[in-house]
């Protein structure tokens, strides 16, 4: 579980997003759009799921994009090629289903534009057409555009205060495309409110969303139970039943609540490991 890559992708503002190539051959051979990884950076650390962005099976390697935010990732952040992380599993979760619905949007949000970039490759290559939308608090947060642009077959572009594309949300460049032609399929993947916005607004044109959640997971092989959320009015966990599913049947008030859970202890770890008081 050797490092070989790290390049950053974004860092302003407080924030720093960056890229890792990971050696894992198992992992690269078998890992599917969707699909996702738990790592450890250390022994005594906690386990956090990434989404496989790209693998390599010819050279064993799997890529992982990450916004440091919390202690494990800001750990990880800090470590540069030639360093070997503690553990890694996978491929986890249930590979996104890929075959030819035909108009297709596919939408990403901060992070989640990495997320997306598989999906938005494999789905193309299926046969359909894709209309990519990326959005992000401003141009310098902008991640994969150019990997993206070369995989889909329209390209919008959105940030909150204008510096590139649309000043606005996703949400609303959104029900535009849905507004002048029609699509088989919306794929979103971003904060929690963007894709709980994208489902109702892709109801209102009768199409079908389908979002991957980012869920507070642990063990992630369906042990612990601390990844379920709440889907149709039943209890799924994210780690083994998805993690996608219909936006619109997902109960996003339970899910924003869960996910708020540690924020208090998860910062007052951070500093105290970080040095920072």
């Amino acid at each position: 579980m050797k490092i070989i890559s790290k390049s950053v992708l974004a860092d302003t503002g407080g924030v720093r997003i960056s890229r890792l190539g990971i050696l894992s051959p198992d992992i690269a051979k078998k890992s599917l759009p969707g699909q996702f990884i738990v790592l450890m950076v250390s022994a005594k650390g906690e386990r956090i799921p990434l989404t496989v962005v790209d693998s390599d099976r010819d050279k064993g390697v799997i890529s992982v994009v990450f916004q440091e935010a919390g202690l494990t990732t800001k750990l990880l952040g800090r470590m540069e090629i030639g360093n070997s992380l503690h553990a890694v599993a996978g491929p986890l979760g249930h590979p996104t289903p890929v075959e030819k619905y035909g108009k297709v949007i596919v939408v990403g949000g901060g992070v989640g534009i990495a997320e997306i970039y598989p999906v938005v490759r494999a789905l193309r290559e299926a046969g359909n057409m894709v209309t990519a939308i990326l959005g992000a608090k401003s141009k310098t947060l902008l991640i994969l555009e150019g990997e993206i642009r070369a995989v889909s077959d329209k390209l919008y572009i959105a940030t909150d205060d204008g510096s590139a594309g649309d000043k606005g949300f996703v949400t609303g460049v959104l029900e535009e495309v849905l507004r002048k032609d029609k699509y088989d399929l919306v794929y979103a993947v971003g904060p929690i409110p963007m894709m709980k916005l994208a489902g109702e607004a892709a109801a209102r044109f009768n199409v079908r969303v389908v979002v991957s959640l980012n869920a507070l997971m642990l063990d992630a092989t369906g042990m612990c139970g601390c990844c379920r959320v709440m889907v149709g009015g039943g209890t799924k966990f994210s780690c083994v039943d998805g993690p996608e599913f219909d936006a619109n049947l997902v109960d996003w008030g339970e899910l924003e609540n869960r996910n708020r859970l540690y924020l208090k202890q998860e910062k007052h770890i951070c500093r105290l490991k970080l040095g920072q008081g």
